[in-house]
């Protein structure tokens, strides 16, 4: 879990370039239009202070008409938008897009969000450390690759992610993974964490009523104690919150273990 200076929990990360990344983001695929700019407005209202967004969501301009807002009243909100597979060898131009659709001047942390044809996109790669040092960008990192992907981008550049994004959640826990990117300094960010384990499993159902929460609460409540960001997905504000408040609480040992075991028990 991470910790500020005197060992509380922390709600935020540091990342490079002196990058806070909040532990709990807002996701917002598939949202689009006027649909993503409300439930973006809402979040920030909320509290949220990062946002996720991407070249091929194909709601950039509507998240930015929210930042904006937000940003003109004084709320500084954390933006992440992704490289679309498709504009590999135009990532400069590809950048400069989003910058204008998003009203920014800089991206917070740009991914490629996935790796080109299935390799490591060491060229695409390349250009986000340029974009980086010519300060268009202040953190960089990858979406839905393996660890060897990314060993192969770290031993051609010498330069890892600042963070990983993936598919993550309880039926997809995997220790290995989880401790390859900690041995890499690299944080590992959950897109899509709700939606990939039963929301009605007794374990998570009988761990919320312990707690007096939600088996949503929980599984993110399990992300944070791992160290896992995450950025879930809602439209309807009550869930906003719902997905935020989850600081308040913590999982007892064997209530972690129970629930790091879904992943073998899901396969079996």
């Amino acid at each position: 879990m991470a910790m500020d200076e005197k060992g509380s929990e922390a709600a935020s990360v540091r990342l490079g370039f002196g990058l806070e990344l909040p532990m709990i983001g807002f996701g917002t695929f598939p949202l689009r239009g006027e649909t993503a700019r409300r439930a973006v407005e809402s979040a920030i209202a909320l509290g949220y202070r990062s946002v996720d967004t991407a070249m091929r969501y194909r709601n950039e301009d509507a998240v930015g008409a929210a930042v904006a807002e937000a940003r003109a009243t004084g709320t500084d909100v954390l933006v992440t938008t992704k490289l679309a597979t498709d504009q590999v060898g135009h990532e400069r131009e590809a950048l400069l897009g989003s910058l204008r659709r998003l009203r920014l001047s800089r991206v917070d942390l740009w991914l490629i969000h996935w790796p080109p044809g299935g390799s490591a996109g060491v060229g695409s790669w390349r250009e986000l450390i340029r974009a980086r040092d010519d300060g268009l960008v202040s953190a960089i990192g990858v979406s839905n690759y393996s660890i060897a992907q990314i060993d192969r981008l770290i031993e051609s550049t010498g330069t890892a992610p600042d963070l990983v994004q993936r598919s993550w959640g309880p039926n997809e826990f995997d220790e290995n993974y989880l401790a390859a990117c900690a041995e890499r300094g690299i944080m590992l960010c959950a897109h899509s964490p709700l939606r990939t384990t039963p929301l009605d499993h007794p374990v998570l159902v009988e761990t919320a009523r312990r707690h007096g929460r939600t088996p949503a609460q929980v599984i993110l409540r399990w992300d944070l104690q791992h160290g896992v960001a995450a950025v879930p997905k809602s439209a309807e504000p009550a869930r906003m919150a719902e997905n935020l408040d989850v600081f308040g609480f913590r999982l007892a040992d064997e209530e972690m273990r129970a629930i790091d075991a879904l992943a073998a028990a899901s396969v079996s």
